[in-house]
């Protein structure tokens, strides 16, 4: 069972959210947090397998209680759960790792498996997400760890590149591509270390700010 952890300070959010994923075999939310502040300490003090957390809360926008965590050595998964209206946010959770970003009128479908990819390792975007970022880099530009010189990318790592931008796990981009898991995440890694990107986000920005996307 996926032991998730919501944080959400909209009640009626937060329990229909809680309530939707209780209709799934494998995933169920056991404990709800109304703030920040109380997000961060449930994260500190007890074992969960993903984090969902609202990116405005008071006390803590998500973005900062990820931040915490990862200064007390927590590793929690976390997807952010986002109106879109919020710029400045949004690039702080990429700036401090969340693993996904997904809208708060998701499907219980969409959001679920959302869920298992990021338990699975993986890095989360909704489709529409790159023409945000697109119009966020463009207005505030980046400040990421990037090589200075990125070695070109094969036709083929740029393919592999478009379908992460997209949203597409690594077994969806090899159905796509009609490769291996195991050659999409050998391209993938190829990618990160051409762009001098440590993850899926950063690359994607990397490849946005060069021209690549």
């Amino acid at each position: 069972m996926i032991r998730v952890l919501l944080a959400e300070d909209q009640t009626l959010v937060r329990r229909g959210i809680s309530m939707l994923l209780s209709l799934t075999p494998d995933i169920r939310v056991v404990q709800e947090a109304a703030d920040g502040e109380q997000a961060l300490k449930l994260g500190l003090s007890e074992t969960f397998d993903v984090a969902l957390l609202d990116i405005r809360m008071p006390g803590l926008t998500g973005p900062e209680v990820v931040e915490q965590w990862l200064r007390a050595g927590v590793q929690l998964p976390s997807i952010l759960l986002t109106t879109f209206d919020e710029d400045q946010l949004f690039m702080d959770a990429i700036r401090v790792g969340a693993q996904g970003f997904l809208l708060k009128d998701v499907s219980v479908e969409r959001l679920s498996e959302a869920i298992r990819l990021v338990t699975q390792g993986e890095t989360l975007f909704q489709p529409a997400i790159t023409e945000r970022v697109l119009r966020i880099v463009r207005q505030l530009g980046t400040q990421f760890e990037t090589a200075q010189l990125p070695e070109e990318l094969t036709p083929r790592e740029r393919d592999v590149l478009r379908l992460i931008a997209a949203g597409y796990s690594n077994r969806e981009i090899g159905l796509a591509l009609k490769m291996s898991e195991g050659a999409v995440k050998n391209h993938a890694s190829s990618v990160f270390g051409k762009l001098g990107a440590r993850d899926r986000t950063r690359a994607v920005l990397r490849g946005i700010e060069l021209g690549v996307l």
